[in-house]
């Protein structure tokens, strides 16, 4: 089974290489979508894949690389959306 969410990560995650990291460990466990820096200074990341691998990525972002401090992290179910890859955005 597959499924598909949106995190909004909070905390000093900006500046730590939070987003290659993230896309590191999506790419290690073929999950799909993509991360992005918000101008609020949170991180927004979509993932979708098997079910087990996404949730595996979730606990993952809740820790984040060694320099981040994670203060919350919401995550709510999202419409499957096939993605190819899993990609870094800059905006």
């Amino acid at each position: 089974m597959k499924k598909a969410i949106k995190m909004l990560i909070n905390g000093t995650v900006q500046g730590v290489f939070f987003r290659n990291f993230v896309k590191e460990e999506a790419d290690k466990l073929d999950v799909k979508g993509f991360i992005r820096n918000l101008d609020s200074g949170n991180i927004e990341v979509f993932a979708e894949g098997e079910i087990e691998n996404v949730d595996q990525l979730c606990k993952i972002c809740e820790t984040g690389p060694r320099h981040a401090k994670i203060k919350n992290v919401s995550i709510n179910e999202s419409p499957f959306q096939d993605f190819k890859e899993f990609k870094v955005l800059h905006i």
